[in-house]
C-alpha cells in the first residue's frame, strides 16, 4: 500500500481514527511505504546506544502502529528529517530519550538490534542514520514513539513506531522544508568530486574505493593501476598509527550467506593488493565483508545494484 501524504488524510485521520492521534509533519513528498497496526503488541523502545552486546530498552506493551515514509527530496539530509520530527515532539510535550547519529547510537549493532521494518519499504544506510525515542505517559493515546531516519539514492525515509493506549496512526502532511544544515548529506561518490580520497576519509570515517574492477563472477581484482589504491596507501604510509578495514559489500542478488563470503573475499584481495604492491604494512589494515546487508541504493535497478557492488576503507582510528 502507498499512500501519499494530503490535507485531505489530515482530516479524514483525525475523525474516523482514535480520539489521539500524533500529528507530525514531514517535509517534502512523502509516501507512506508500510503500515502495520497492531491491537496488542510487545515493543522494545530504545533508550540507549548500543553497549556490552545489546541496544538497551524499555519493553512496553499496548497498541502498536508501525509506518515508514519514503519521502522524495534530494536535498534533505537526515538531520533535516530528524530536526522537523524532533521540534514537533518537543512541542507535543514529549520528552526526549535518546536522540543519536550513525556513529553515536552504534551504527551496525544498533541498527541490527533494534526492530526496523523490512526493505524495500524502509531503507537504512549504515553509515548515515539517526534515531530518537521519546516518552510523554500523560498522553491520551501516543505515550511512546520512536523515529528513525535515513538516506537512500535520491530519497530520505523515515520509520516512526508509536505504542499507546489508544493509539492512531501517525498523520504526516507535506510541510515547506528550512534546511537546518548548512550543507546537504553527500550522496555516493559525490564527495571525490571536491575531496581528495584522504580528505573525503577523514572527513566522512569511509570512502568507496570508485575504480576497483573485479573478474566477472570472482573475488579476485583484475591487474592494472588503480588511484584509489595508491592513495589509500599513501595515506596510510604517511601515519603508522593509521588503521582501516576494507568492507566488501554486493547486490542484494543470491542469498546473504553467498554474497558476505563473496564481499569477504574481494575486500581481502584489495588487502592483498595494497600490502603486496604497494607496500602497506599488514598492521595498518583488515578486511571484512557485509554482503547486502548495507546498500546505498535500492536493488531494484540496475544502477542501484551497480552502486551496491563496491569496497569501502573505513577509519578506525578514534583520534
Amino acid at each position: 500500500m502507498r499512500l501519499r501524504a494530503t490535507a485531505l488524510s489530515i482530516m479524514v485521520s483525525v475523525l474516523a481514527g482514535p480520539a489521539a492521534a500524533l500529528g507530525l509533519e514531514l517535509p517534502g513528498e512523502a509516501d507512506l511505504t508500510r503500515e502495520v497496526v497492531r491491537a496488542a503488541d510487545t515493543y522494545f523502545l530504545p533508550v540507549a546506544p548500543f553497549s556490552a552486546g545489546a541496544v538497551p530498552a524499555k519493553e512496553l506493551e499496548g497498541r502498536v502502529v508501525r509506518q515508514a515514509w519514503r519521502i522524495t527530496d534530494a536535498g534533505l539530509s537526515t538531520l533535516d528529517l530528524l530536526s522537523a520530527i524532533r521540534e514537533q515532539m518537543r512541542a507535543q510535550g514529549y520528552e526526549i530519550l535518546l536522540d543519536c547519529t550513525a556513529p553515536e547510537c552504534g551504527g551496525f549493532d544498533f541498527r541490527f538490534g533494534i526492530d526496523v521494518l523490512p526493505a524495500p519499504d524502509m531503507f537504512v544506510d549504515l553509515f548515515d542514520f539517526r534515531f530518537l525515542a521519546a516518552q510523554n505517559p500523560d498522553a491520551a493515546g501516543a505515550q511512546y514513539v520512536s523515529a528513525l531516519v535515513s538516506r537512500g539514492g535520491e530519497a530520505g525515509y523515515v520509520q516512526i513506531v508509536v505504542v499507546g493506549s489508544d493509539t492512531a496512526p501517525i498523520v504526516a502532511v507535506p510541510t515547506p522544508v528550512i534546511n537546518v544544515s548548512p550543507d546537504p548529506a553527500p550522496q555516493p561518490g559525490a564527495e571525490r568530486d571536491s575531496l581528495s580520497l584522504p580528505e573525503t576519509l577523514m572527513a566522512q570515517g569511509h570512502v568507496v574505493l570508485p575504480d576497483l574492477v573485479f573478474a566477472t563472477g570472482s573475488s579476485a581484482l583484475e591487474e592494472g593501476q588503480y588511484a584509489s589504491l595508491s592513495e589509500l596507501a599513501a595515506f596510510l604510509k604517511q601515519d603508522a598509527e593509521r588503521r582501516v578495514v576494507l568492507v566488501g559489500h554486493t547486490d542484494a542478488v543470491g542469498s546473504l550467506e553467498d554474497n558476505v563470503a563473496l564481499s569477504r573475499a574481494r575486500a581481502a584481495s584489495v588487502l592483498e593488493r595494497l600490502v603486496e604492491d604497494h607496500g602497506v604494512a599488514e598492521a595498518q589494515v583488515t578486511s571484512e565483508g557485509m554482503g547486502y546487508l548495507s546498500p546505498v541504493a535500492p536493488n531494484t535497478t540496475e544502477a542501484g545494484r551497480h552502486a551496491n557492488r563496491r569496497v569501502e576503507a573505513v577509519l578506525l582510528n578514534t583520534r
